[in-house]
């Protein structure tokens, strides 16, 4: 490690002394623009059309091959990477410019574009600007064969945690990360397309608030000076979107950054993206119709395909999509009825599969850790898991024919959890008494348990609508659809522990 940070600190001093070499020769090293009219893959893909015509384009050069009076290189812009071809009698004293000029660097080209003997599109440079010097050598993976024949990589910037904290460096040479998360923004423009096309208002609601709610989870705590106040950042949109259902739109919708203040693993992370919608006159049946409508359209407009890969996992989105209910699939699973069982009972269950259950201060809580270790791992195909007990639903309206049970119901797929929806609650009196068991479960002990939220109430006083309800996690979404094992590969800069 000591040798090769000292081979580093020798090239980034030797990219500073070309750098004073380029300005005594009157070159800008950081330049203010440069005009592009086309991309390398366009060019590569539509050959015919470009060929001999004058292209200009800008990228980094990624690979170098200097001869004599003439030079090839590879620069890489968004789309892709081209060769391009430098002659000392095209381009002159820019030529002895591009011999101070290394991998890493900004440049703009201008020429035809032909291609070589051997059979490559490339562009042969008429015009070289340098825009942007690079005075940190890039982690560029290196190939080499055995005396078997098998490729070697080394070089290569693999270190994940490494890959995390410098995702500027993680884009440039790990192209497959770049496409992630171009698929990542089709998505949600995708999931935005459907949504608008029903008819549904895209809206903003409080990012800092002064009652955080919505969700069973622990908050970040920040302070407003001005008004010397604590604030919360919201754990997610929910009771704020409900007030705009109370108002008067009959659906809205947010794509959003939530936080919560828990562990991070392989599908958490502190500061998240979701999507949450709320329709009015409708229930959770009809819902459960859109996510489907939802997830094949957005599977269909941005990957062509039903059909995916995960975790060498085939995943199919074919419509309908199986429905289980949650207390049956548990009862079949351990002969347990979680609805009329004991919390000593649930305590013994728990303990008997392996959970930890000392740190369980609610029968809510058990009988969460019971489902996830159980029912969750076996939920491989999208599947509706429908119904579930009251007391882990302080915001979804009682089932219409099952005593214990609300309208809910949570999509799975590959194991995990994909959306989350309700037959919304708009018992003001039933809400409140939901509320104030939440409150006996927060004094017990459990710190993600809700708070009662006055204001929200009396909204709901004033007359709130059926309404149907629904919550997406898109960076699970994006895993799911990419085939990425960790959220942290599909969010641009994770949090991480500070570096020691």
């Amino acid at each position: 490690m000591e040798n090769n940070q000292t081979d580093i600190n020798v090239l980034i001093k030797r990219r500073y002394e070309e750098l004073e070499e380029l300005k005594k020769k009157g070159i800008e090293t950081f330049a203010y623009s440069f005009e592009t009219d086309s991309y390398s893959v366009d060019i590569k893909n539509d050959f015919e059309s470009y060929e001999n015509k004058n292209v200009k384009l800008a990228g980094r050069i990624m690979a170098l091959r200097r001869m004599g009076k003439a030079s090839f290189a590879h620069i890489m812009d968004q789309k892709g990477r081209i060769q391009i071809y430098l002659k000392k009698d095209d381009i002159g004293e820019n030529y002895e410019a591009f011999r101070l000029m290394d991998i890493g660097d900004i440049i703009g080209v201008e020429g035809f574009v032909f291609k070589t003997k051997t059979g490559e599109i490339s562009v042969h440079v008429k015009k070289l600007k340098l825009l942007s010097k690079s005075l940190r050598p890039l982690p560029i993976a290196k190939e080499a064969e055995d005396e078997k024949g098998n490729k070697i990589v080394y070089d290569q910037f693999a270190d994940k945690e490494l890959r995390y904290r410098q995702r500027y460096l993680d884009l440039v040479v790990n192209p497959h990360v770049k496409d992630v998360f171009i698929k990542r923004s089709k998505i949600i423009s995708s999931a935005r397309k459907f949504l608008d096309d029903k008819g549904y208002l895209e809206v903003e609601t409080p990012v800092l608030q002064p009652l955080y709610g919505g969700a069973a989870a622990r908050p970040f705590v920040t302070h407003h000076n001005a008004l010397d106040i604590d604030l919360f950042l919201r754990i997610a949109d929910e009771l704020y979107l409900k007030r705009l259902i109370v108002g008067g739109f009959d659906g809205v919708y947010e794509i959003s950054k939530d936080f919560r203040n828990e562990g991070m693993d392989r599908t958490h992370n502190p500061e998240f993206t979701m999507l949450e919608l709320y329709v009015a006159y409708k229930d959770y049946e009809w819902m459960m119709n859109l996510v489907e409508e939802l997830f094949e359209s957005v599977c269909q407009s941005v990957f062509g395909n039903l059909k995916f890969t995960f975790e060498g996992q085939q995943i199919n989105f074919n419509r309908p999509w199986k429905r289980i209910s949650y207390v049956n699939a548990i009862k079949d699973k351990t002969g347990v009825n979680v609805i009329s069982a004991s919390e000593n009972d649930l305590k013994s269950l728990a303990k008997n599969i392996g959970v930890e259950v000392s740190g369980l201060h609610s029968e809510a809580k058990l009988i969460d850790e019971i489902f996830s270790q159980v029912i969750e791992p076996e939920l491989i195909q999208p599947t509706f898991v429908v119904d579930y007990p009251l007391i882990l639903s302080p915001l979804a309206k009682k089932h219409r024919s099952k005593d214990g049970l609300v309208e809910r119901f949570e999509g799975y797929i590959a194991g995990r959890e994909i959306c989350n929806a309700f037959s919304e609650l708009n018992d003001p009196l039933d809400q409140r008494k939901r509320f104030e068991d939440q409150v006996k479960m927060k004094e017990a002990g459990d710190e993600e348990a809700h708070q009662v939220d006055e204001d929200f109430i009396r909204s709901i006083e004033y007359g709130m609508p059926p309404m149907a309800g629904l919550g997406i996690g898109i960076d699970r979404l994006v895993m799911l659809l990419t085939n990425q094992s960790s959220i942290r590969d599909v969010i641009f800069f994770p949090q991480m522990k500070p570096q020691v």
